[in-house]
């Protein structure tokens, strides 16, 4: 999508401080940190949130979560968070699936 923030990180039209990246996903740190380790990795092909993930595309759901698990312990994270916003009314500012992955301090529950 052309007028996708993340779409233009992950192609490297807009500047990231990047974690990860294979042909299916890319990970960079978030611009707002809520947690001393906070990044966010989103797959390469526009899907809008969780609620656009069908049969046809949900193989980039499992790598994205094999990637997270492979970043956390290459990071040494032993407890960590991760976290996906569908919608405005919780939280999703831009629409594009993405899952924010916190780390380095208590998380509280219930969130927000």
């Amino acid at each position: 999508m052309s007028d996708c923030l993340f779409c233009k990180i992950s192609a490297g039209e807009i500047p990231s401080k990047k974690v990860y990246e294979d042909e299916l996903c890319y990970a960079f740190h978030d611009i707002a940190p809520q947690a001393p380790v906070h990044f966010l990795i989103i797959p390469k092909a526009h899907l809008a949130s969780v609620s656009a993930v069908t049969p046809d595309n949900c193989a980039v759901v499992g790598h994205i979560f094999a990637v997270i698990a492979k970043l956390a312990a290459e990071m040494g994270l032993d407890s960590y968070r991760v976290v996906s916003n569908i919608g405005a009314q919780a939280g999703q500012s831009v629409p594009h699936l993405h899952f924010h992955v916190l780390s380095g301090r208590d998380m509280t529950w219930p969130p927000g």
